[in-house]
């Protein structure tokens, strides 16, 4: 379900891109000795499959940049912030706790009450044991590298 943050960092294809596509798929499902166009034409396909990637990247790294810039003017910058926030989400950047402390003192704000809800979903499910691995079987959970030692019994009185 689209969310009104942002793609999540999708991608769309033209129609020789999907035609592309389509023709290594084939030649995945139906291996045939595969012509030199085509093969040409996939290396084509993954170099500007790259070069989306490496650019999403280098725009996701511009925004979170940009978006502690205005989170450390805060709260004068509220509405700037805000809508970087928004984009950088968009663009697939995970909060870090200051965008939730940062939300919070602005919670008052109805766009940043959304977004310090979606923000909080979006930390539980890249979590360990969040929503996303619901379902899914766990690893049990590490020990603590020192044990914690037993309390000392009081004596009972008498």
């Amino acid at each position: 379900m689209p969310t009104p943050y942002g793609s999540r960092g999708g991608l769309a294809f033209g129609a020789e891109e999907l035609r592309v596509l389509r023709r290594a798929l084939a030649l995945a499902v139906h291996p045939s000795p595969a012509t030199a166009d085509d093969v040409q034409d996939c290396l084509h396909l993954a170099a500007s499959l790259d070069e989306a990637r490496r650019e999403s990247a280098r725009l996701r790294a511009f925004l979170v940049a940009d978006l502690g810039r205005y989170r450390a003017a805060l709260p004068g910058t509220a509405a700037g912030y805000l809508a970087l926030l928004e984009e950088a989400l968009g663009a697939g950047y995970r909060p870090h706790p200051d965008d939730l402390a940062a939300l919070r003192a602005l919670r008052g704000n109805p766009t940043a009450a959304d977004l310090l809800r979606h923000c909080e979903r979006v930390r539980l499910t890249a979590l360990p044991g969040g929503r996303a691995d619901s379902g899914q079987e766990r690893e049990p959970a590490e020990r603590p590298s020192t044990p914690h030692p037993a309390p000392n019994p009081s004596p009972e009185p008498t």
